[in-house]
């Protein structure tokens, strides 16, 4: 393993970026998205992603340099279009405007249509609560999870992520596919030729599978069984549908070069908690806060990843020998 400061990874992968038919500024949105994954300790979404991205991008399966669209249908409404380009930086195009909407508006809804792959869901909300607002994000992604008693896999994982304010401490972060496990995690488990648990997918069959290839052809299964398949569809409705993007059985894949964009959709909720609460939400978000971590071995969501966040800043990050070999050809 080669360990690279956070600046040293973040400037390898925009090089990688730039030499792939991409613009500087949105070779810098997904480095900086990329990084922070890795930073975080979720490799399955960091520079890992960087070899298909950068295919993606030579092979104009995603426009590198797309200018995302933001317009205002509605006073509180937002719709971001990515143009076929990556989701970073339409994504921050999106927060930006939403930061200003929501002091006249209270409540905001953002829409992303044709858009990429958005890697960690919890990294877009977060920037909601430290400016003080709760938000919700969501995300469809190509076929990987089959309606309950099908086989054939319609919805993407579709993870949630939600953000809260903490007076004084970082916020609270929840991001959490709606499969049982990131579809990344398999990819990895995949590449490696190393076994999943036997109950994370069945294969094309519809059989349990602890092998990850099969896996990757079969379909996920939702958290939660029959309400988790219900839960995914609400996603999908709210990413796809209501940003007139993609299904997950009609985008192509975020892992290879082929076929045409993917196309697929966000979408955020972003909400002003100060006049709901009547202006006492902060102190009963103390109040439960407190409730959570009174007893032993509780914290809260996002914790981890912060603490993590704060070593890699110091310590740098560690990333497969090869896959360093890698990047740097692709950057030379």
């Amino acid at each position: 393993m080669a360990r690279l400061s956070l600046s040293e990874l973040h400037d390898l992968a925009a090089s990688v970026l730039v030499n792939s038919k991409t613009s500087p500024d949105n070779a810098a949105a997904v480095a900086r998205a990329l990084v922070k994954a890795d930073a975080d300790g979720i490799p399955s979404h960091g520079v890992s992603r960087l070899p298909a991205y950068a295919d993606q991008a030579k092979a104009g399966k995603v426009d590198g340099f797309a200018t995302p669209d933001v317009t205002t249908p509605k006073s509180a409404s937002i719709r971001v279009d990515a143009k076929s380009g990556f989701a970073y930086p339409a994504i921050e195009a999106g927060i930006s405007a939403a930061l200003e909407t929501i002091k006249e508006t209270g409540i905001v809804g953002l829409a992303i249509g044709n858009s990429h792959h958005a890697g960690v869901a919890g990294h877009h909300v977060e920037p909601f609560a430290e400016a003080g607002y709760l938000a919700l994000g969501f995300t469809n992604s190509p076929a990987a999870i089959a309606p309950w008693g099908g086989r054939r896999p319609i919805y993407g994982t579709n993870p949630i992520a939600f953000a809260c304010p903490l007076i004084g401490k970082p916020p609270i972060v929840a991001d959490l596919s709606t499969s049982k496990v990131a579809r990344g995690k398999i990819k990895l488990a995949a590449d490696k030729g190393e076994p999943i648990p036997e109950d994370w997918a069945v294969d094309a069959e519809g059989r349990p599978t602890t092998d990850a290839k099969a896996a990757m052809s079969g379909s996920l299964l939702p958290m939660g069984d029959a309400k988790g398949a219900a839960l995914v569809m609400m996603v999908e409705i709210l990413t796809a549908t209501l940003t007139g993007s993609n299904h997950g059985f009609e985008a192509s894949s975020f892992f290879d070069d082929k076929g045409p964009a993917p196309h697929i959709g966000q979408f955020f909720i972003v909400i002003d908690p100060a006049g709901f609460s009547g202006g006492a939400f902060s102190e009963r978000m103390e109040v439960l806060a407190d409730a959570i971590l009174s007893q032993d071995g509780t914290r809260m969501p996002g914790a981890r990843r912060f603490t993590i966040r704060e070593n890699s800043a110091t310590d740098g990050v560690e990333i497969p020998d090869d896959l360093v070999t890698d990047l740097k050809a692709r950057s030379a």
